[in-house]
């Protein structure tokens, strides 16, 4: 199967699967939040523009894809929170 993501010449097709193994392997909130850290900082476009182009394309479940997208959302309104309270 080949991957169009259309997000430039950052991941060849297979780049592409190991990513997408990476994601599958990695269930605890804590090795997901690790992982988008160091992904963030290694590449141009941020982990969750990959999981929602890998969701459009088929190429991970919806599961998958959806354990991810909150665990990172969860944390970012969380970060967002606690910023908020320092500031009052």
């Amino acid at each position: 199967m080949t991957l169009s993501l259309s997000i430039g010449n950052l991941f060849n097709d297979s780049d592409s699967h190991a990513l997408v193994d990476e994601l599958r392997k990695r269930t605890s909130e804590e090795d997901i939040l690790e992982f988008e850290e160091k992904f963030n900082s290694k590449n141009e476009k941020n982990l969750h523009i990959y999981i929602c182009k890998f969701l459009k394309n088929r190429s991970i479940s919806r599961g998958v894809a959806c354990k991810w997208l909150i665990t990172i959302i969860k944390n970012k309104e969380s970060k967002i929170d606690t910023l908020q309270k320092l500031s009052r």
